[in-house]
């Protein structure tokens, strides 16, 4: 199996995301023969599109200019690694109620209408298939339930682009409440005893 992982926490180890989304990665590993590939867009992030980009991924692929193809070759490499894996853990922090805009940044990247989407008569066809996705969540307060609820931008928007391209096979796990005081302290270790109860 082949796992990509997509790292976006500014925190580094310390990152309640990141420390979910390795625990994700353990329990696959442990039932699993798996190659881990990880794109830390916190420490490398792909860039934010420009009028350049858009321009070069509408070029017809033969009439591309070199400046084109320099320009979208970060996108080409995402796309690839995407196609490649077999299972996405992507870890999400969550930042002002959303994902952090660097998330934003790999998803302009990789939905590119003729290579990971299409329109044909029936609307939209996802062409990034056969895929299994998990989404590694951490926030400060609690958001899955309760009157903030609505203030959460993480799962929602990502089952959408994500099932906009093909990826519709997707588990959820969470840990909240981080900043709260009288939490904190078991927060993560009920979000990794829910991993480890989790058939794989």
């Amino acid at each position: 199996m082949k796992i990509l992982h997509i790292i976006s926490s500014l925190r580094g180890q310390a990152s309640f995301s990141n420390k979910l989304g390795n625990s994700i990665i353990e329990q696959i590993r442990a039932k699993h023969p798996v190659k881990v590939k990880e794109r830390n867009l916190a420490s490398t992030p792909l860039p934010h599109l420009s009028d350049r980009h858009v321009t070069a991924f509408f070029t017809p692929a033969d009439e591309r200019t070199k400046d084109q193809l320099e320009t979208i070759r970060p996108s080409d490499e995402a796309i690839a690694e995407l196609m490649e894996a077999d299972t996405l853990v992507i870890d999400v922090p969550m930042y002002n109620f959303t994902i952090p805009s660097t998330i934003k940044a790999w998803i302009d990247q990789i939905a590119r209408a003729g290579v990971t989407f299409k329109y044909g008569e029936n609307g939209v066809k996802g062409l990034v298939t056969n895929k299994k996705a998990y989404l590694a969540i951490s926030t400060g307060g609690i958001y899955s339930e309760g009157f903030m609820k609505d203030f959460d931008h993480t799962e929602q928007y990502l089952r959408h682009v994500l099932g906009f391209l093909g990826i519709t096979d997707i588990e959820v796990f969470r840990v909240e409440g981080v900043n709260l005081a009288e939490a904190k302290d078991d927060v993560f270790s009920k979000a990794k005893q829910r991993i480890e109860d989790f058939t794989f």
